[in-house]
């Protein structure tokens, strides 16, 4: 279970990332992070293998290129740019619908801080192209205009000493009118960093998208 490097040309540059596609699945969940993180963020790639145990495909995505990354590590000007970021979100969904291998799944979301705004408005913007979304940790109101617009079911996870974005995640959950849950984990803090509590978050994010993916399969496989 190998995963393939993937690269989408923007302007002079590119994005990348990395699929890992499981036999027969019928879902993908393409992964929006935030915050300085990377494809290679250790914290997605253990959501990532708890989802491949699930029979669910994945696409971790840098949604900036590697010059914009160069920039914000100094300025934090790209990451909080949230249209920036759906729309390049936008851009890799795109390419999973015209890609053979992934064009036939069921696509769902999984966003981290400022990710999960950008997974937020894509999912407003293509609206039944996309089937879930979760939130871990995430900033959902930053995406306040488009959040009445999600149609899919939608899920907020936070840390329990999360303290202020849980009262963010609270305002973003009252303008959803999808189907939707929040699932507050004990003890965890907002990199849910504590023994444990990834572990539960990830578990909160797989059954959910085992639930909203899995149900309703397309006509082909992948």
């Amino acid at each position: 279970m190998d995963a393939q490097e993937i690269v989408i040309p923007i302007g002079t540059s590119q994005i990348t990332g990395n699929l890992t596609l499981i036999k027969n699945s019928r879902s993908l969940v393409i992964f929006a992070h935030g915050s300085g993180s990377s494809r290679l963020s250790k914290r997605n790639q253990f959501v990532a293998n708890i989802l491949h145990q699930a029979h669910i495909s994945t696409f971790l995505f840098d949604l900036l290129t590697k010059e914009e990354d160069e920039i914000d590590q100094y300025t934090r000007q790209f990451r909080f740019n949230i249209p920036l970021l759906a729309d390049r979100l936008v851009l890799v969904t795109q390419w999973a619908q015209n890609n053979p291998e992934t064009a036939s799944a069921n696509i769902g979301y999984f966003g981290a801080s400022t990710g999960a705004a950008a997974a937020l408005i894509a999912a407003a913007r293509l609206q039944a192209d996309i089937s879930a979304v979760v939130s871990r940790g995430g900033r959902p109101d930053l995406a306040e205009d488009f959040l009445s617009h999600v149609q899919c079911p939608t899920l907020l996870i936070v840390g329990e000493l999360d303290y202020e974005v849980i009262e963010l995640n609270e305002l973003a959950y009252s303008k959803l009118h999808c189907t939707k849950e929040l699932s507050i984990v004990p003890q965890a803090t907002h990199l849910f960093e504590e023994h444990g509590t990834l572990e539960q978050a990830s578990l909160l994010a797989r059954d959910w998208f085992v639930k909203f993916l899995s149900n309703e399969p397309k006509t082909n496989s992948l």
